[in-house]
C-alpha cells in the first residue's frame, strides 16, 4: 500500500491519503479515518488561506497538539498525513511524506 513506509517509523500512529473529493484513498492506525476527515477539511482551509492572503499553494501543514504532532503534505490533489505520538521527531515522517507525494505525481518506473 502507498502509505507502508510510514508503518515503520518510530512515533506514527496513523496516517492518511486523502484525495482531492475529501475521501479517504488509504489510511491506517487508530485514528487514521478521522485524520483522513480532518487533513481534507485542513486543506481546504489552508487552500482558502492562501488564496485570500496572495500566498500560493500550502504544501506543507505541521502543528502540535497536546498528545499529538501532525504533519501533512499535498501534492496535485492529493493531501497525505501522519499523526505521531508528541515529542517525536517529525523529521523522518516529513521527508517520507514528501517522497510518498512525488510517487504519486511522478510514479517510479519498474523494471
Amino acid at each position: 500500500m502507498i502509505l507502508d513506509p510510514l508503518r515503520t517509523l518510530p512515533g506514527v500512529i496513523a496516517a492518511a491519503l486523502v484525495g482531492s473529493d475529501g475521501l479517504a484513498v488509504e489510511s491506517y492506525g487508530d485514528g487514521g479515518d478521522g485524520l483522513a476527515a480532518e487533513l481534507a477539511s485542513l486543506r481546504q482551509g489552508m487552500d482558502r488561506t492562501g488564496r485570500r492572503l496572495g500566498t500560493g499553494d500550502v504544501t506543507r501543514l505541521a502543528f502540535t497538539s497536546e498528545r499529538v504532532e501532525v504533519v501533512a503534505v499535498t501534492t496535485g490533489p492529493y493531501t497525505l498525513g501522519a499523526a505521531m505520538t508528541r515529542g517525536s521527531d517529525t523529521r523522518t515522517a516529513q521527508q517520507s511524506l514528501a517522497r510518498l507525494a512525488v510517487d504519486l505525481v511522478m510514479p517510479r518506473e519498474t523494471p
